[in-house]
Parts: structure tokens; sequence; C-alpha cells
């Protein structure tokens, strides 16, 4: 039991050393993170709808 409750003791103190962002700076970072993933999936949507499209008349060519 001492070894948990030394590791909780270490994960606290540790825990004192971080350097949180400040409000403005978390909110800035979801901001962005959102905005790529929309752009990534956009993107990613995008090209899955053509070469769906473009397999399609393709294979109909035969």
């Amino acid at each position: 039991m001492s070894k948990i409750t030394d590791f909780f003791k270490e994960v606290y103190a540790e825990s004192k050393h971080i350097t949180w962002p400040t409000r403005k700076q978390a909110i800035y970072a979801t901001i962005a993170v959102l905005a790529i993933s929309l752009f990534v999936a956009y993107y990613l949507g995008a090209l899955d709808f053509g070469f769906s499209r473009g397999l399609e008349k393709l294979l109909l060519l035969k």
C-alpha cells in the first residue's frame, strides 16, 4: 500500500510544476483544432467523393 501512496504523492508534487495555459490560450488552441479538423474532414470528404465518382464512371465504361 505504501507504493501506491508514494506514487500519488509524487504525482501531486509533479502537478505543482505544470504550467497551465491561460483561458485565452486554451480557447485559441481549441478553435485551431476544430478549424483544422473541419478542414481535413472536408478535404478528405471531397477526395472520397471525387474518387468514388471517378471509379463509378470507370467501372460503367466497361
